[in-house]
């Protein structure tokens, strides 16, 4: 699959497009993908034991843009064995959950590290 995205031409300094291909983008995302996993890998091995049972159970959600990374949820789930679920308007979710911290400081002191 091919596609046309458009942008600036740091050479020229003049907007411009270029055809990339999947395989291009997949490539070019490779490197942040993998730093993704790894950050990921190493905030479950930084996990409190008494949080680790929650997470079994319940899994991790991805939110951001970077969760509607195609199969970045899969990866997640291969590489952890947990289950990864896709936040519901994950674009979204950080702002929603700082206006619910804006809106509570009861809830923004319980979530808070000391």
């Amino acid at each position: 699959m091919r596609m046309e995205v458009r942008g600036r031409d740091l050479m020229r300094g003049v907007p411009a497009a270029a055809t990339v291909t999947e395989s291009e983008i997949r490539e070019a995302l490779s490197p942040s993908v993998a730093g993704i996993v790894a950050a990921v890998k190493v905030a479950l091995e930084c996990t409190p034991p008494e949080l680790s049972a929650d997470i079994s159970n319940y899994g991790v959600v991805l939110t951001g843009g970077g969760a509607l990374l195609r199969n970045l949820d899969t990866r997640i789930h291969k590489e952890t064995d947990l289950p990864v679920l896709i936040a519901h308007a994950p674009l979204l979710s950080v702002v929603v959950g700082a206006g619910r911290m804006l809106d509570d400081s009861r809830l923004l002191r319980r979530v808070s590290m000391n």
